[in-house]
């Protein structure tokens, strides 16, 4: 029948029309059983004067391939008519929230889309973290000494609790202070201070001590623990800070003034860890002394040699120019770095300074 036909409003409502896969089961029997053996045009049904086809089941459709094939278009086009308004297809998984929530009510979208704006991205979680809050007396410190507990973290000179009660005796409590000057010098950035040696400062600003080379040591080793524990089981990063830390405890020996045995004795701990590494440490320092010291011996035999060879003598010291000028020929002739060389040298010109005075 022609399409017009099917769509033409009627007097009664039409009968249901099952799709393809659709007649109930016992009607599908009943209707098997009484089919015909041979071909025979679809049933149709009166209703208000049109003629209505009926789609029949994929078992009782009749053989014309000219209706078979309109049947099956109406049927398609009868299944696209039925599917639910708010289903487009196939959607994403992010598409599925939002159509179930414009099914269930415009209450529950609006709940749906506040829950996944409030939802933090996996990246974000860190850097909603709370902040740490500072001790409100190390903020009153900070406005009151900011050369001491500003920007820059000075090593404190020892009794500072006793001159800043001395200073504000109504504007710190005792135990609030104690507190809090126990945080600061426990931080990370303070015990980087101390470890750097020199001197502590009083509320003044200025330098009144040097600071005691166990202390020095003691920040170096607090710092590199702190560095070894945030490297964790990184292999290079260990190795990496071990090394640093024994060039830093090197470096605070030579800046102690004190002879190898005496170091040792002033600050030798009961950790049997930190002082096994001190024992490293001065290891290398006496084994590259020795190095240093061959340089140097074998530099003053080349200059000595062309003294000699030359048409007069200088009893005179040489100047700075002639002398970086003679160790710069001195490093070309065994193919040595000339910065590497002029500071093997200074070093070894300071430890027989030192040791002979």
């Amino acid at each position: 029948m022609p399409e017009q036909e099917l769509q033409a409003p009627t007097a009664q409502p039409p009968l249901p029309v099952q799709d393809m896969a659709g007649m109930p089961e016992a009607a599908q029997t009943s209707k098997a059983d009484a089919a015909p053996e041979g071909p025979a045009a679809p049933e149709t049904r009166s209703n208000a004067g049109a003629q209505v086809p009926m789609a029949q089941p994929d078992m009782l459709q009749a053989t014309v391939p000219g209706e078979e094939a309109a049947a099956q278009r109406q049927g398609r086009a009868r299944h696209r008519r039925r599917k639910p308004a708010g289903r487009t297809g196939a959607g994403t998984p992010a598409q599925a929230p939002q159509a179930r929530a414009s099914a269930d009510g415009p209450a529950q979208a609006a709940a749906l889309s506040s829950t996944s704006a409030s939802a933090p991205a996996p990246g974000q979680q860190a850097a909603t973290r709370t902040p740490r809050r500072t001790h409100p007396v190390l903020e009153q410190l900070a406005a009151l000494y900011p050369q001491l507990f500003g920007a820059v973290f000075r090593p404190l000179k020892r009794g500072i609790f006793q001159d800043l009660t001395a200073a504000h005796p109504d504007a710190f409590d005792r135990a609030a202070l104690k507190e809090a000057l126990g945080l600061h010098t426990r931080s990370t950035r303070y015990l980087h201070s101390v470890a750097a040696g020199g001197k502590r400062y009083d509320l003044a600003g200025q330098p009144v001590e040097d600071l005691a080379p166990e202390h020095v040591l003691h920040a170096l080793l607090e710092v590199h623990r702190r560095r070894q524990a945030r490297a964790g089981a990184d292999a290079a990063a260990t190795a990496d800070a071990k090394d640093q830390l024994r060039r830093r405890m090197v470096a605070a020996f030579e800046a102690s003034g004190l002879t190898r045995e005496a170091y040792i004795e002033r600050v030798r701990s009961r950790d049997e860890a930190a002082n096994a590494l001190l024992e490293e440490a001065l290891a290398e320092w006496a084994a590259r002394n020795a190095k240093d010291e061959a340089l140097l011996r074998a530099f003053e035999a080349s200059a000595a040699s062309q003294a000699s060879a030359a048409s007069q003598a200088s009893a005179a010291a040489p100047t700075p120019e002639t002398q970086r000028r003679a160790e710069a020929q001195f490093a070309a002739m065994y193919g040595l770095e000339p910065r590497s060389v002029t500071q093997a040298l200074t070093r070894a010109r300071r430890a027989r300074k030192a040791k002979a005075g």
